[in-house]
């Protein structure tokens, strides 16, 4: 299972990649909401990977970085994944507070599930947003990445 995950890091990193050199070469047609997202998908798994491993500092959930950051940040997120990834045990449980305080108890497995999940939902409100501003959106289905 370990295997599968890092390979869906991988997809994760690689489309989150794709996505961000195609907002930066439109940067001048594509509207905040984007940058904004995309963002909030580096942010959130900062802060998963902190809530599991305790190591580094989490950023703020809506916490908007420069464009030209984002390269450099989704990068060092996926190191720290497969670093979790590789040291953890899955089934370990992590005890967490939500952005709001609220306390949960989850798995490291579906945790990490969950943060892949996240970017893809996040990547495909990205799509949206960049076609209502005329920039032809990425294919980022891991169907498609795996072809």
């Amino acid at each position: 299972m370990k295997t599968f995950f890092a390979e869906l890091f991988t997809y994760n990193r690689d489309m989150n990649q794709r996505v961000i050199a195609l907002l930066s070469d439109n940067r001048e047609q594509i509207g905040s909401k984007s940058v904004l997202l995309m963002s909030h998908i580096i942010n959130a798994q900062r802060i998963w990977n902190f809530r599991i491993s305790l190591e580094g500092e989490p950023f703020g959930v809506w916490q908007e970085h420069p464009i030209d950051n984002l390269q450099a940040l989704d990068q060092e997120n996926y190191e720290r994944s497969l670093e979790v990834l590789s040291t953890e045990d899955l089934e370990r449980m992590v005890s967490y507070k939500m952005s709001t305080g609220v306390p949960f108890v989850n798995s490291v497995r579906d945790i990490l599930f969950h943060a892949i999940n996240h970017g893809t939902y996040h990547r495909a409100q990205i799509a949206t947003d960049v076609k209502v501003h005329g920039v032809c959106p990425l294919l980022t289905d891991f169907i498609f990445y795996k072809r």
